[in-house]
């Protein structure tokens, strides 16, 4: 199973891709936290990406789509992965299909998490995140065992100055501009389905291995 999850910010993609990689036994790939490995690393494509990111710099197309592709090309992926925050723009998109291409591993489906600024707005000014290792919480849904310290590296946990609510409408505006594009791009290629972001955890994940089962992509059993 290959998935590409597409959301606004908020939406819960990272949290349901977690839960989907574990119970699926399929690899997550998360741009953040790729991105982190290939710093932490000092690979070539990482210390390339490192020059813009120490000068306040978006990182280019061209350097994220090559990390991907990297990402990709490890056995680990072979039998189906799950793209989280990657990609954002059509560009973006179409060089994703380019480099699936080349490693004869087309998408089974794109799920869209259709999320109201409400939701989106509660969410995410409730998230805190590890500062070393980059993990997501929430003060409600999804709580670390120790408050305010992180599960898996015991460092402590911060709000994001663009997880405020005063910085998030902004953020909204901004991926609609970006991302409008590419789901309608997905949806012209028939691989996009539309599920409410609204939903909590369980809810969407029952709604999301129904919707695996039907397109074929589960067996039935599981």
């Amino acid at each position: 199973m290959r998935l590409v999850l597409l959301g606004p910010p908020g939406a819960g993609k990272g949290t349901h891709a977690q839960v989907l990689s574990k119970e699926f036994e399929i690899t997550h790939v998360s741009t953040g936290e790729m991105l982190r490995e290939a710093l932490r690393v000092s690979s070539p494509l990482g210390l390339e990406a490192k020059q813009y990111m120490d000068k306040g710099e978006l990182v280019p197309d061209e350097v994220v789509m090559a990390l991907v592709a990297e990402r990709l090309s490890k056995p680990d992926a072979a039998p189906g992965f799950i793209l989280d925050g990657f990609p954002r723009t059509r560009r973006q998109g179409e060089g994703l299909d380019r480099t699936l291409r080349g490693l004869r591993m087309p998408l089974d489906l794109v799920v869209y998490f259709k999320t109201s600024a409400e939701v989106i707005v509660s969410r995410l000014s409730g998230r805190r995140v590890c500062g070393q290792c980059g993990k997501n919480y929430h003060v409600k849904n999804f709580r670390p065992k120790v408050d305010g310290i992180c599960d898996v590296c015991g460092r402590a946990l911060v709000q994001r100055p663009d997880d405020r609510e005063e910085t998030i409408g902004h953020r909204l505006e901004v991926y609609e501009e970006q991302t409008a594009p590419l789901v309608e791009y997905y949806r012209k290629k028939g691989l996009l389905v539309e599920v409410s972001g609204d939903l909590d955890l369980g809810p969407l994940q029952a709604v999301l291995a129904g919707l695996f089962h039907q397109k074929g992509l589960l067996p039935a059993k599981a």
